[in-house]
C-alpha cells in the first residue's frame, strides 16, 4: 500500500440511526426550512428597524444594556451561584462542538440585545459594532458605502463575537490576518462588573492580545471597533484548474497568491482574495479575486455572474466547471461574492438535502435555503449528534503554508474527505506571545508567503462525510480526530475550538500557549467567575463538580511541558 492509499476497512453494519439520517431530509424540508426562513425574515426586519435608528439612539440603548450587564454581574454570589455564561440556548451556537457546559449549574447573563451596528466612522475607517451583529447584517450596511470589514467571514450567520472570541477567516486573510487581527479595540465587562476598553497601546493591552481564541472566558464582550477598507462594486474572479498529485496542488495553491520572489506585501503581485477547492486527490480549482469597478465589470465582453440568486448553481459546483472548460474569468457583485458559500453551507448542503443542488429544487425552493445550523442542531437528539461526531468530519486544520501538501496527504490517508477548502492567512509575530503564534525563527527561513512580521498559514477545511462512511465501511471518527490533533501538535498547527475536540487538557495546552491567557485570567478576576477555555471547549458533559474542581486546581499543574509526548 502506497503512502497515499487509504487503509482497507471492513463493512459497517447499519443501525437505526443510519436510516434516520438518510431520511432526515423530510424533517429538514417540512420543518427546518420553513422555520429557518421565518427566522431569517424576522431577523432581517429587526436589522432594518435597527438601521432606521440614529447612531445616537443606538448608542443610548447600548449604554443602557451595558448597565444591565454590569448590574447582573454584581448580583452574583460566588459562593452560591455557578460560573458565568451567556443566556443563549446551547443549540443556537453555529459551532459543531457540544455546548454541554451549560448543563451544569451556571449564572446567566443576557446579551441578546447586543446586535446593533453602533457607528460607521468613515474618517477613522472603523466600524463599531455589538457582538451579535452578523456578517450578513454588517455587509448590508457597509457595502453600499463601498466599504467592508477587512475580513468578512463567508457565512451570513457568523457573529462578530464568535469570530473574535473564537476564530474567523476569509479569502482576504492572506493580507489582513484572522478576523481578530483586524479589531482595533474591545469593550469588555470584567468579572467584577468593570467596563474597560482594551487596545494594543493602552493599560489593557495584555487583555487586548488575550481575547482572541479565549471563547469569552476572560470577560463579556459588549462592543468592538473593527477595521474597514475601501472596496469596489465587483469582484473580478479568476478560476484556474489544477491537475496533479496533492503536493502539486499545494504548490499551485501557494503560487496563486504568494510570489516566489518573497514580495508578499506588494499589492500588484498579490490578489485581494484567494481560495482553493480540492475535489479529489488529483483535481482542484484555485480562485483569485481583485476588486473591480462597475465600469470595468460592464465593459463589452465581460461576464457578470450574480451568484446570490436562489436558483443559481451552488458556488463550489460552479467553480468545479473550470476542470472541464478550463481557466475562465467573471465578475461577481461584491456582496454576493462575500456570501458565496452561505446558500449551500460550503458543500454540507449536499449531505443535508441530497437533491437541493438540482435545477428543479433550486428554482422552486432555493429561496428557502440555507437551513439554520442552530435549527439543525435543535432537531437532533444525543444519538444523532453522536452519530455525526463519529461519521462526519467538520474540522479546520491551521498549518504553515509550506506544510499544506503534507496536511492534504494526511487527510487523504486518514479521512478521505472531499471537497477540501484552502484559505491562507497571516499569523503575525506579536509583541506578546498569544494562544496561537508562528513558528519560532520562521523569518530566518524566508519561505514562500512569509514576511518579517508574519508567517503564512493555511486553513485546510475538512467538511463532509469521510470516504469510508460513504462506502459503508467502518470508520472511527473520534480516533481520526485524535490523530489529526496529534499531527497538528507535531507540526505547529492549530485546531479552531468551534469544532469537536478530543484533546486532553495537557494536549490542549501543548497545542496552544497558556501563559498570557492564564496571566489575564488571574489579573482580571476571571478564575472562579468564567469557565476556563479548555473546559468550555472540552467534548462531553461537564458536571458542576468537575468544573469547580478544575477551576480550583493549581493552574500550572494543568500544562504539559513542551518536550512531553502527546497522549
Amino acid at each position: 500500500m502506497s503512502d497515499l492509499e487509504a487503509p482497507l476497512r471492513p463493512k459497517r453494519k447499519k443501525i437505526w440511526v443510519d436510516y434516520f439520517v438518510q431520511f432526515r431530509w423530510i424533517i429538514v424540508i417540512f420543518v427546518v426550512l420553513p422555520i429557518s426562513f421565518t427566522i431569517y425574515f424576522l431577523t432581517y426586519l429587526g436589522d432594518v428597524r435597527s438601521e432606521w435608528k440614529s447612531y445616537k439612539t443606538r448608542q443610548k440603548e447600548h449604554d443602557e444594556n451595558v448597565k444591565k450587564v454590569v448590574k447582573r454581574l454584581k448580583q452574583r454570589n460566588p459562593s452560591k451561584d455557578g460560573l458565568v455564561c451567556t443566556a443563549r440556548k446551547p443549540w443556537i451556537a453555529v459551532g459543531m462542538r457540544n455546548v454541554d457546559y451549560k448543563r451544569a449549574r451556571h449564572f446567566e447573563v443576557d446579551l441578546s440585545a447586543f446586535r446593533n451596528v453602533l457607528e460607521i466612522d468613515k474618517e477613522r475607517m472603523i466600524a463599531r459594532v455589538e457582538p451579535l451583529v452578523n456578517m450578513g447584517q454588517i455587509t448590508r450596511v457597509t457595502v453600499p458605502m463601498n466599504l467592508a470589514l477587512a475580513v468578512v467571514a463567508e457565512l451570513d450567520d457568523l457573529t462578530v463575537g464568535g469570530l473574535i472570541n473564537g476564530y474567523g477567516i476569509e479569502g482576504s486573510s492572506h493580507k489582513y490576518g484572522l478576523f481578530s487581527d483586524t479589531v482595533v479595540a474591545y469593550e469588555i465587562v470584567l468579572a467584577d462588573g468593570t467596563l474597560v476598553r482594551a487596545t494594543k497601546d493602552n493599560e489593557y493591552s495584555d487583555l487586548y492580545y488575550a481575547i482572541p481564541w479565549s471563547q469569552g472566558t476572560l470577560g463579556l464582550l459588549v462592543a468592538a471597533e473593527i477595521r474597514l477598507i475601501p472596496i469596489k462594486e465587483y469582484m473580478k474572479l479568476t478560476y484556474k484548474p489544477v491537475v496533479g498529485n496533492l503536493q502539486d496542488i499545494a504548490q499551485a495553491y501557494s503560487d496563486s497568491f504568494a510570489p516566489r520572489d518573497g514580495d508578499q506585501d506588494n499589492d500588484e503581485k498579490v490578489p485581494d482574495f484567494v481560495e482553493g477547492m480540492i475535489y479529489s486527490s488529483t483535481r482542484a480549482v484555485m480562485m483569485t479575486g481583485r476588486y473591480a469597478s462597475k465600469e470595468e465589470a460592464k465593459k463589452k465582453g465581460n461576464k457578470i455572474n450574480s451568484v446570490g440568486w436562489w436558483f443559481k448553481p451552488w458556488f463550489y459546483q460552479h467553480a468545479e466547471t473550470a476542470l472541464s472548460k478550463g481557466e475562465f474569468v467573471e465578475f461577481i457583485p461584491t456582496r454576493e461574492y462575500y456570501h458565496r458559500h452561505t446558500r449551500c453551507l460550503y458543500w454540507e448542503g449536499k449531505l443535508i438535502l441530497p437533491f437541493a443542488d438540482q435545477c428543479w429544487f433550486r428554482f422552486l425552493f432555493g429561496w428557502l435555503m440555507p437551513p439554520k445550523v442552530s435549527l439543525l442542531k435543535a432537531t437532533q437528539g444525543d444519538a444523532i449528534r453522536n452519530y455525526y461526531h463519529e461519521m462526519h468530519v467538520i474540522q479546520d486544520m491551521l498549518v504553515p503554508l509550506y506544510k499544506v501538501g503534507d496536511a492534504l496527504e494526511w487527510v487523504h490517508r486518514e479521512m478521505e474527505v472531499y471537497p477540501i477548502w484552502l484559505c491562507p492567512h497571516k499569523l503575525f509575530k506579536l509583541p506578546i506571545k498569544t494562544m496561537i503564534y508562528p513558528e519560532p525563527g520562521f523569518e530566518l527561513h524566508r519561505r514562500q508567503g512569509d514576511t518579517q512580521t508574519a508567517q503564512m498559514y493555511t486553513d485546510v477545511g475538512v467538511y463532509y462525510a469521510p470516504g469510508p462512511v460513504l462506502r459503508g465501511e467502518v470508520f472511527d471518527g473520534a480516533g481520526a480526530v485524535r490523530k489529526m490533533e496529534n499531527w497538528l501538535i507535531e507540526n505547529h498547527g492549530f485546531q479552531p475550538q468551534y469544532a469537536v475536540s478530543e484533546l486532553s487538557e495537557k494536549s490542549f495546552w501543548r497545542m496552544f500557549d497558556a501563559s498570557l491567557y492564564e496571566h489575564t485570567r488571574r489579573k482580571y478576576g476571571a478564575v472562579g467567575t468564567f469557565m476556563s477555555v479548555y473546559y468550555k471547549s472540552k467534548k462531553g458533559r461537564k458536571t458542576e463538580k468537575e468544573v469547580q474542581e478544575a477551576e480550583q486546581a493549581h493552574l500550572e499543574n494543568a500544562y504539559a511541558e513542551v518536550d512531553q509526548p502527546v497522549d
